[in-house]
């Protein structure tokens, strides 16, 4: 009798109706499956299209080479986080800094990283070892504001907004890694999401900012912190 294989290769998602774009986005997502499981070693195009249930000639006319589908796949990726930080890219690039809300671009960001574990480890390997980080979107807006905000008279002196943008990125994709360990539900992960965004709240406001510039801020991170107390 002949034995099922330990390691089947995983469904098909089942067949769609002649869509570019659809395809497209099939394809990527599960390149991104991929590369969170096996890393770039592991992916090629034809492994990747039956992954997506898609054909493979369909498939290499979209991406040719492996190397254009990773490339893709993470230019993929920091466009849905971009949209999930920032918002509209079209809104976003003419919002001055002084406008931003810093609560919620941080709990956006740890939101994402937290639901997105795999994609955003991915995405920051990367990003940190690319030539050309500036090409990416999302770190190209991400290091702008910062800079913008280093030179402003809200922000401490002296600040080196690389080095800060790569700290706090490198934390927001690297907690999830802690927290999943240490969490069973969903429910304690979106704690944990939230325990991360609060901290780096406070260490921004003591750190980057100058909290008399944010006085409802600073009162917000205090607060914060008395319901942690008082609930531990």
């Amino acid at each position: 009798m002949t034995q099922r294989s330990e390691y089947a290769a995983p469904a098909r998602r089942p067949r769609r109706k002649r869509d570019p774009e659809g395809t497209r986005e099939a394809i990527l997502e599960a390149a991104g499956e991929v590369l969170a499981q096996d890393g770039k070693e592991g992916v090629s195009v034809a492994q990747v299209a039956l992954r997506a249930g898609v054909n493979r000639g369909t498939a290499y006319q979209h991406f040719q080479t492996r190397e254009q589908l990773i490339e893709a796949t993470t230019a993929w990726v920091s466009e849905k986080l971009y949209r999930a930080v920032f918002g509209d890219p079209t809104v976003a690039d003419s919002q001055p800094v002084g406008s931003i809300n810093i609560d919620s671009l941080t709990e956006h960001l740890a939101n994402f990283a937290m639901e997105n574990p795999e994609l955003g480890r991915v995405w920051l390997f990367e990003l940190l070892s690319s030539k050309r980080p500036s090409d990416d979107p999302f770190w190209q807006q991400f290091l702008s504001k910062f800079e913008r905000f280093a030179k402003t008279d809200l922000a401490q002196p002296g600040i080196d907004a690389e080095v800060v943008s790569v700290m706090i990125l490198a934390g927001s994709f690297l907690w999830p890694v802690w927290a999943r360990a240490h969490s069973r539900t969903t429910k304690e992960r979106q704690q944990m999401a939230k325990r991360f965004s609060r901290e780096m709240l406070r260490l921004s406001l003591h750190g980057t900012l100058h909290p008399e510039k944010y006085p409802d801020l600073d009162a917000q991170v205090v607060t914060k912190e008395r319901g942690r107390r008082n609930s531990t």
